[in-house]
């Protein structure tokens, strides 16, 4: 399949609907109270989700349309386990579980050979990991998974190693709206000694900013709304909180 096709397994994919967080919410409702019709709306809704993620493969030579379906899956996956009760936006936990089902893939169909029980582990840490998820509706600690498996967690980490490859950190995990979270994003360095300075200074880069600023800032980041939502919220198109943000974070930028 060549990658300027509007078309993967045979779905247009510029007429993909998009769905509302409310839309979205109303329908996994309908879905928990045995809905087959919400759960096939809520799946051709969030169809892009699954292009957004699957994006992130498309330099290794896989087949887009194979990706795709296992994408599928995923995004079933987190339809079925997802817990209405807590809360968390519903593309924060499908990201992760499209991610780990299209990484199981290409992991069972890797060339490259790794002992069976470097395997054997890596297996059964990743359906610990799916375990804790679903119980937590967060992405477990080693620690945490450590604990479940009663192993050590040296012995978790490298047999989890030993089956993925190296990622880039500026590949994209995510991208709703146009704005796109990159694998670096996701990550923190707790070694650096200068932390705390960096912690003041961007206190101070962010005390600086103008109110409207500051509120468009904390709606993005912290409560994780989209630009439309945010405009909506505050009252001003779409537009112009792109053009403030950017400039915030331009501010910001400077000053660090």
């Amino acid at each position: 399949m060549q990658f300027n096709k509007v078309e993967i397994c045979g779905v247009n994919t510029s007429k993909l609907k998009v769905l509302t967080e409310s839309q979205k919410t109303a329908l996994l409702k309908r879905v928990k109270q045995g809905d087959l019709a919400a759960r096939e709306e809520l799946i051709s809704g969030n169809l892009r989700l699954v292009l957004s993620v699957i994006q992130r493969f498309t330099n290794r030579g896989e087949n887009l349309d194979d990706l795709f379906q296992v994408g599928c899956i995923g995004l079933m996956k987190s339809i079925d386990n997802f817990d209405i009760s807590q809360n968390v936006r519903f593309s924060t936990y499908a990201v992760p579980m499209i991610i780990g089902e299209i990484r199981r893939y290409l992991r069972d169909n890797n060339p490259i050979r790794v002992s069976r029980s470097l395997r054997d582990i890596a297996y059964k840490a990743m359906q610990c990991k799916e375990r804790l998820m679903n119980a937590n509706q967060r992405e477990p600690t080693i620690e945490e998974m450590a604990k479940e498996m009663d192993m050590p967690k040296e012995e978790i980490v490298m047999a989890l190693e030993s089956v993925v490859e190296p990622v880039s950190l500026y590949e994209p995990v995510y991208s709703d709206g146009g704005d796109t979270i990159y694998v670096m994003d996701q990550i923190g360095d707790k070694t650096v000694d200068s932390d705390w300075l960096d912690e003041i200074t961007l206190k101070e880069a962010v005390g600086a900013l103008s109110e409207r600023e500051k509120r468009i800032l904390y709606l993005r980041f912290f409560e994780g709304h989209t630009q439309m939502e945010v405009a909506s919220e505050i009252g001003i198109s779409q537009a112009q909180v792109s053009r403030l943000e950017k400039g915030a974070l331009s501010k910001i930028k400077s000053q660090m």
